[in-house]
């Protein structure tokens, strides 16, 4: 049996599954086992300990966890000791999992993040007092942007998702413990803050009363070092009109906002549980763009729920056709067990769901690149995110990292996480750009 300071020098290493969300969640839980004393590693195959954040919002994400816990079990005939499975899946099917691979040594549910230091000790048979977690982060982004989680879990209960079913109810963070974990952040080096929440717009309902997402978003912009903020996951029904002046006159926040409509056929916004209509998504898309002509609109639709046929499957393609919106994230309607929309009449044929796909995909592809295309000549601010070869990977304050387009620009004296203005010279593929620095 080893002592306390002989499991201190294992080696852990961790993968991170889903949303960006999780990601902020398994960087907590770095920070602990980083602080009470583990070596950390990148290499999976000199680990002794090996934690993986799993992601279980659709059937498809669910396989892709199980599929990477199972090619991890080979790695146990090596120095691999312990597998520990954090995240949404032992949440969601806990008992499943445990009976389905019992080589799994350690499955933490949400609400035992903060003990993956004690799990781990107990694994290997140890006593050690209660560790307590520092409250910390260990960013896995490039230093210069950040996730920021505002809120946990969800109110909404859309018919087809099952996020309240994992995280719970929506619960929103206190105002000046995100500003103090966002002067840490700025202090490390992030000039880019991005909010996350399930629900960005609802932030405060909960403990306050009232909603004071514009209140949150002038308290982080007072932080002198904070360049950008950006909005993700904002409803429409809840982009109200001060939120609006607060982007238009406030010059940290973005001018990109991403509005998850999930689709515009009245009939299908009703069985989906949302709580907007086909007129109002329209009228707050136009006031957006009246009050900020420069802003990019992302959005994400779901294709094939029960009851879509032809018809109003061509009332999302109209309106996507006429909305010309920036960035369109497309997803073929997933049958979850638990939800609403699982037991619905009229379920929508796989094939018909991926030709629909397809279809409407292609039309946004013409669409982004029309866009692009007007960029050419245009000189904007980008930020450096990488550097492959001898070209610099950039985004500008319309491009939201890992789900939006970049532009290539010969990295010429460019460094990873500052600021240049660059010109745009070309349109590489449907979604990105070429420029040179100015």
């Amino acid at each position: 049996m080893i002592n306390i300071d002989q499991l201190k020098k294992k080696k852990v290493a961790f993968i991170s599954l889903g949303c960006d969300k999780n990601r902020v969640d398994l960087e907590k839980m770095i920070a602990d086992i980083q602080a009470f004393g583990f070596c950390i590693t990148q290499n999976q195959e000199e680990a002794n300990i090996l934690v993986i954040n799993t992601c279980a919002f659709l059937q498809t994400a669910r396989e892709e966890s199980i599929d990477t816990i199972l090619e991890a079990l080979p790695l146990k005939n090596g120095n691999l000791e312990k597998i520990v499975v954090t995240g949404c899946l032992p949440q969601y099917k806990l008992q499943e999992v445990k009976e389905a691979i019992p080589e799994i040594d350690i499955l933490l549910t949400l609400d035992q993040n903060e003990k993956i230091v004690d799990k781990i000790v107990e694994s290997y048979q140890l006593k050690n007092p209660s560790f307590l977690s520092i409250q910390d982060r260990v960013v896995t982004t490039p230093k210069h942007y950040a996730y920021l989680k505002i809120a946990e879990g969800c109110n909404n209960f859309c018919a087809y998702c099952t996020i309240p079913y994992i995280r719970g109810r929506y619960q929103s963070e206190p105002i000046e413990k995100l500003v103090a974990e966002t002067k840490k952040l700025v202090k490390n080096g992030a000039r880019e803050i991005i909010l996350v929440a399930q629900d960005v717009t609802k932030y405060g309902q909960d403990l306050y009363g009232e909603k004071k997402l514009v209140t949150l978003l002038q308290e982080l912009s007072k932080i002198k070092d904070l360049k950008w903020i950006r909005l993700l996951y904002c409803y429409p029904e809840l982009v109200t009109d001060e939120l609006m002046k607060e982007m238009t006159e406030n010059p940290k926040i973005c001018h990109y906002i991403d509005l998850p409509l999930q689709h515009v056929n009245d009939e299908i916004l009703k069985a989906m549980n949302r709580h907007n209509t086909k007129a109002q998504c329209e009228l707050t898309i136009q006031k957006l763009r009246e009050a900020i002509p420069d802003i990019a609109i992302r959005t994400t639709f779901i294709i094939g729920l029960p009851g879509e046929n032809n018809k109003k499957f061509q009332e999302l393609m109209e309106f996507v056709r006429n909305q010309k919106l920036d960035n369109v994230g497309f997803f073929a309607y997933s049958r979850e067990e638990g939800t609403r929309a699982y037991s619905m009449k009229k379920q929508v044929w796989s094939w018909i769901k991926q030709k629909r796909l397809k279809k409407i995909s292609l039309l946004q592809e013409m669409i982004a690149y029309d866009h692009n295309e007007a960029s050419i000549g245009k000189t904007m601010e980008v930020v450096v995110d990488d550097i492959v070869g001898d070209m610099a990977i950039c985004r500008n304050e319309q491009m939201a990292p890992l789900v939006d387009g970049v532009i290539y620009v010969p990295k010429s004296t460019m460094q990873i996480g500052q600021f240049y203005q660059i010109k745009i010279t070309k349109v590489f593929g449907s979604y990105d750009l070429e420029g040179e620095l100015v």
